[in-house]
């Protein structure tokens, strides 16, 4: 018997570029400064990545494949707990497409094959808001949201 799946799709707006946007993705020193976690790959298909926390514990989170890369319009890559990595059928995905619009960025985050349910299903329901949001703030500004002020506060 086969796991219900869901998705998430997050669509944003930033007065950006594609490149700029594209890079802040891949980037680990820029997605360290709205992220707090540095994606660490060569972006390559068929490459792991690793989302690693950008702290004195340098922890990874999340670990996974890059399945397709397309700067700066699109990049996917699998994406699972490390405790579950060798376990084909824990990985979701996620996509993430940057369309020029106007003067303008549409970026639109979709992540899905996700277990119904589980707890990385809600972690990404609540995390990728805030983390895509913190994006538009650091390439618009210069100052992204603390993604953590919640979980120091509590």
């Amino acid at each position: 018997m086969t796991q219900e799946k869901t998705s998430f799709v997050y669509v944003t707006y930033i007065v950006s570029t594609p490149e700029k946007v594209f890079e802040a993705i891949t980037k680990p020193e820029l997605a360290r400064r709205y992220w707090g976690h540095e994606n660490v790959s060569d972006w390559k298909p068929g490459s792991k990545w690793e989302h690693v926390q950008a702290n004195d514990e340098r922890a990874v989170r999340i670990v996974g494949k890059v399945v397709e890369t397309a700067p700066p319009r699109r990049l996917v890559i699998t994406w699972a707990d490390p405790s579950e990595a060798a376990n084909p059928d824990s990985y979701s995905r996620v996509t993430f497409d940057v369309e020029e619009y106007d003067d303008m960025v549409r970026l639109t985050v979709t992540h899905d094959e996700l277990e119904a349910g589980s707890g990385m299903a809600k972690g990404i329901s609540k995390g990728w808001p805030i983390v895509l949001s913190s994006l538009k703030s650091f390439l618009e500004t210069g100052r992204p949201i603390d993604v953590f002020a919640k979980q120091k506060s509590a």
